[in-house]
């Protein structure tokens, strides 16, 4: 680790202790993990971790980050909570990570107050500066809600890495988010389409490798698979394409398509 690297795990230490006592919004990805190891380490029986359990979390993250909490040795609460219940979000518009990141992080404010919490801490870095990211508003708007690692200065690459070096699991973990972002704006949030975007990535899981990079764009009859370009030509073999199309459309898709163009992060905010 070099100077610069050092001096922003100390920083990242000192914000989390002047805080005294924090629940980390802990989603299993790799920036809550981090987060949540460095909240142990700097605060130990302080620091708890909470996930929201709502139809955006599909089940595959809600058990891992379970695993994870336990791996780490923190207080791991399950928090139930459904975003479904603001219309806002549920209308799907580009305002619809704000929405949700408001609402959820909402919820987690009036349970802190309920235990005596007094800070909520949430994983953005200094990377989510550089995308379209509404949902970073909410959190400048909640004074309960800190970002340690983006205010010590933590890029996603430092986080891979010190995760790496903390011998963290998620250290390699692929960039993951809420099911809510696999389906395209304007079409509306239900809990028969968040499931059925987790059952067709599950699906497609199936035939891909651990920790493979992929996702399945809900276009209304149209399940559009993005895929890393190592995966491409895996998934367009004649057999295994036609026993994905066949699966994934079983879920109520008219069409099963393979976007050439491969995964792009966000690729719906075009």
């Amino acid at each position: 680790m070099t100077p610069i690297e050092n001096k922003k795990i100390e920083n990242l230490f000192a914000l989390l202790q002047n805080l005294e006592k924090v629940a980390v919004a802990f989603s299993g990805g790799v920036d809550s993990t981090l987060l949540a190891a460095a909240a142990k380490r700097a605060l130990g029986d302080e620091a708890v971790a909470v996930t929201v359990d709502s139809p955006t979390l599909s089940a595959r993250e809600r058990d891992g980050a379970g695993e994870l909490a336990e791996l780490l040795g923190i207080r791991h609460i399950i928090l139930p909570v459904s975003e479904l219940a603001c219309p806002e979000f549920v209308q799907n518009d580009k305002e619809r990570c704000y929405h949700c990141k408001k609402f959820r992080l909402e919820e987690l404010c009036r349970w802190a107050e309920k235990e005596g919490i007094e800070w909520i801490v949430e994983g953005s870095n200094t990377d989510d500066l550089q995308d379209y990211r509404p949902g970073m508003r909410a959190v400048k708007e909640l004074e309960k809600v800190r970002s340690p690692l983006l205010e010590a200065g933590f890029s996603k690459a430092d986080i891979r890495e010190l995760s790496q070096l903390w011998d963290l699991p998620t250290w390699d973990k692929p960039a993951a988010a809420c099911l809510a972002s696999r389906i395209s704006y304007g079409i509306p949030l239900t809990e028969e389409n968040l499931a059925r975007v987790e059952r067709a990535e599950e699906i497609l899981a199936s035939f891909c490798p651990p920790k493979s990079q992929f996702r399945v764009r809900d276009h209304g009859h149209i399940a559009r698979i993005e895929a890393e370009s190592e995966l491409l030509p895996l998934l367009a073999q004649p057999e295994k394409a036609a026993e994905i199309a066949s699966s994934v459309g079983s879920l109520g898709f008219s069409w099963v398509t393979l976007d050439l163009a491969g995964y792009r992060m966000g690729s719906l905010n075009i």
